[in-house]
């Protein structure tokens, strides 16, 4: 780890890379200094303020990325996040000041996939429950349901959820979609219907997210929009928490409006042990980890840090997600 005291040009506060790793080597041989810091508000502020005057790139990781940090990294020319979900970092405070906001898009998309059908599958099949009936001596054999010949409704069209799609064709699955950017090529490959999104929560069995948390998806799927599915619906969400009014689906969930759900994101994490989504028969949750492969987080890593390479030599960087910022004099 890198003194205080001393300049850093790249700060990683991804907590899954570490001083020593794939990137950190990368990095330090293209000549560039490191330093490892999962949370920075953790930091005393004078800390935190010595350590951002230097920094010319953050990799991030899902701890936030305020306005207050970027305005301390005075020279600042870069902030990649090691996912496709950016809603940590302030994308309007980067643009103002001319930082480009990139992602690593595509990296962990199979991950995620895969991690979709492990929650649908342990929902369907009621996986925990059997679980702990079984550890608690009680031989309760519970009925699940098949996902062959159901519908798997899509909201969020894009790369994540075209791998979905994929595996859920392989499933024997009907595969209904909305996207406002909505890829009918591809769909038409792919036996995929488009619907609207009130068509596609009303007609599926299970509806999974894969939309981005901005403030037109924001508590999306609330009471009214729960109220439209089918009753025994399932719900699953690994794309952000915001998305989801979690007191609605709890209330929708204890009174049978809809199946059950099953999360891997929450409005806030880490998710408090008291959360009533932890404490409702029907309701999956895991710690955020749909990502969270050797796979994907060694393709994030590496994305990343040649990305960080290449814009600190002078490159464009690449999946902006604000391209904005380019209007703003540096």
């Amino acid at each position: 780890m890198t003194n205080a005291a001393e300049s850093t040009d790249v700060l990683i506060t991804t907590a899954f890379l570490a001083p020593g790793d794939e990137v950190d080597t990368a990095l330090r041989a293209a000549g560039f200094s490191t330093r490892h810091e999962d949370d920075l508000l953790a930091l005393p502020e004078a800390e935190r303020a010595r350590l951002l005057a230097g920094v010319r790139a953050i990799i991030a990781g899902t701890k936030p990325i305020r306005a207050e940090e970027l305005e301390l990294a005075e020279r600042l020319e870069l902030v990649v996040r090691t996912g496709v979900g950016y809603d940590g970092v302030d994308v309007a405070a980067a643009s103002a000041r001319g930082i480009p906001v990139c992602i690593t898009a595509g990296a962990n998309r199979r991950a995620v996939a895969e991690h979709v059908f492990a929650l649908m599958l342990g929902a369907a099949r009621r996986v925990p429950e059997n679980i702990r009936n079984l550890a608690d001596g009680s031989w309760q054999q519970l009925t699940g349901r098949e996902l062959g010949g159901a519908t798997l409704g899509i909201l969020g069209f894009g790369s994540i959820g075209k791998a979905v799609a994929g595996l859920a064709r392989g499933f024997g699955m009907e595969v209904i979609a909305y996207d406002p950017y909505f890829d009918a090529e591809f769909a038409a490959a792919n036996g995929v219907r488009r619907g609207d999104l009130d068509e596609v929560l009303a007609q599926s069995d299970f509806v999974t997210l894969h939309l981005f948390l901005d403030d037109s998806t924001r508590n999306l799927i609330d009471a009214e929009r729960l109220a439209g599915m089918k009753r025994d619906a399932i719900l699953i969400n690994t794309a952000r928490g915001g998305i989801v009014d979690e007191d609605a689906l709890v209330d929708a969930v204890r009174d049978g409006v809809i199946g059950g759900a099953a999360l891997d994101v929450f409005a806030t994490e880490p998710l408090p042990s008291d959360s009533p989504l932890l404490h409702t028969p029907g309701i999956l949750a895991t710690t955020h980890v749909a990502g969270a492969t050797r796979e994907a987080r060694g393709e994030s890593g590496r994305m990343a840090a040649a990305n960080v390479i290449a814009v600190l030599g002078g490159a464009a960087p690449s999946f902006v997600v604000n391209p904005g910022y380019q209007a703003v004099p540096a």
